[in-house]
């Protein structure tokens, strides 16, 4: 389990570095801009679940070959937003955030409840884990955060459903690694149809 937990950090770090340089790029920042964005986006989350779990040393400073992953990430994504406007198209964005979503959520729950957090604040736990990066990411590049706007298509919601997926799948017996899984795919497709379609909350 804890490899488990292990490999969805370092994949959710490295998809959410690489939408926080999409992002920064997008606002027009120099390098130092775009790493700085790249490491709030994908640190930011995950060191506030660990704040709020008293978990200390904090995640990124006892691993800190994450921090050298998203250096390496950083030039190379760089390269490619530069050759290739694919690399940051409104579509690829979309399905980079939706899985980053998923994966954050997924690690955030799922380190709380093995802290034996019981199950409604692990939830929460899980859907700061995979906002909040967000939340700094847009407070630092001058905007109102996306997730506290109306517009936003249930970013939220998404990631709490995915935690109450995992949650629920534990109190069935299911293996955390499948549950894991499970949590990460419902997030990740609730989250794309909700911006396909313009889901949004009614209030």
């Amino acid at each position: 389990m804890q490899t488990t937990l292990f490999l969805i950090e370092i994949t959710a770090i490295l998809v959410f570095a690489y939408s926080g340089m999409i992002h920064a790029r997008r606002s027009d920042f120099d390098y130092v801009g775009v790493l700085t964005i790249a490491l709030v986006s994908a640190f930011g989350g995950g060191t506030l679940r660990d704040i709020l779990l008293g978990n200390y040393p904090l995640y990124w400073i006892i691993h800190w070959e994450f921090i050298v992953y998203v250096l390496l990430l950083s030039p190379i994504a760089l390269l490619a937003l530069e050759f290739n406007k694919d690399f940051s198209s409104r579509r690829i964005l979309m399905f980079i955030d939706a899985l980053g979503l998923g994966l954050f959520t997924a690690s955030g729950v799922g380190i709380a409840l093995e802290m034996h957090t019981p199950a409604l604040p692990a939830s929460f736990i899980g859907v700061i884990t995979a906002t909040f990066g967000g939340v700094l990411r847009d407070v630092l590049s001058n905007r109102k955060p996306l997730l506290f706007q109306p517009t936003e298509p249930l970013n939220a919601t998404c990631s709490f459903t995915g935690a109450w997926v995992y949650i629920v799948m534990l109190r069935l017996n299911f293996l955390p690694p499948l549950a894991l899984i499970l949590c990460i795919a419902v997030t990740f497709l609730f989250r794309t149809v909700a911006v396909i379609y313009n889901w949004r909350l009614p209030f």
